[in-house]
């Protein structure tokens, strides 16, 4: 799939350019996602990131690194983060500002090193795709955990963008379909994941891993901790 997120990042940072990035759902109209966002100071990250940036322990890996504003500021805070990012353009992005140990792969590719956290905001752990995939997902960790080890995400339960009762039940409400548009160009469509707290958990506790919910907000969003059963 053409890397646009990753062109609209690359192109804010090296050229400064004021090109909008969007994203299509099968909701409604687009929708801007400011590009600076990726680029914000822990200042003006929201409660849920900075709580998860301080609930970190031993090695950590960044996964969905983005521009690296996460990373940077682990980095900052004297740990030993390294920042993986499936595109190649955002990783030129992240080693430019300053971030030491970037990796560009797909996560349910890389292997080898083992990490105390794994992390994954703006609701990073969608790459799972569908709940078969968080399954997926849970799994590929175990072998990139230490003993010990912890997962630190946020996702959001998006029943409430159901309200006309348009719900499709024959699969996860949460499986949602995006696209992006940028500099003319759109993305092909893909499937992103949001998951209800009880249905995380319930799958969570099926794949051996306990769960702690560390925040949650009026708009039911969350940051869990998974810390595999003992």
């Amino acid at each position: 799939m053409t890397d646009l997120p990753g062109k609209a990042i690359y192109d804010f940072h090296f050229n400064k350019s004021k090109k909008k990035l969007f994203i299509h759902d099968t909701f409604g109209p687009k929708v801007e996602m400011p590009v600076s966002y990726y680029f914000r100071s822990f200042a003006k990250m929201p409660e849920l990131e900075k709580i998860a940036l301080e609930n970190w322990r031993g090695k950590i890996l960044d996964i969905g690194a983005a521009a690296g504003s996460h990373a940077l500021e682990l980095q900052k805070k004297g740990s030993d983060v390294a920042a993986l990012e499936i595109s190649p353009s955002a990783c030129e992005v992240i080693k430019d500002r300053g971030v030491e140990n970037v990796i560009n792969e797909d996560y349910f590719k890389f292997s080898g090193e083992k990490f105390d956290t794994l992390l994954l905001l703006m609701n990073g752990v969608g790459i799972s795709s569908t709940l078969d995939g968080f399954r997926r997902f849970l799994k590929k960790s175990e072998s990139l955990l230490s003993d010990g080890g912890q997962i630190i995400f946020d996702s959001c339960d998006v029943d409430y963008m159901y309200e006309d009762g348009a719900r499709q039940f024959n699969e996860y409400y949460g499986e949602i379909n995006f696209r992006y548009e940028y500099g003319g160009e759109l993305t092909d469509w893909f499937t992103w994941l949001y998951m209800d707290q009880e249905t995380m958990i319930r799958i969570a506790n099926e794949s051996g891993f306990d769960c702690e919910i560390l925040f949650e907000d009026e708009n039911s969003q969350y940051l869990a901790k998974l810390s595999r059963k003992s």
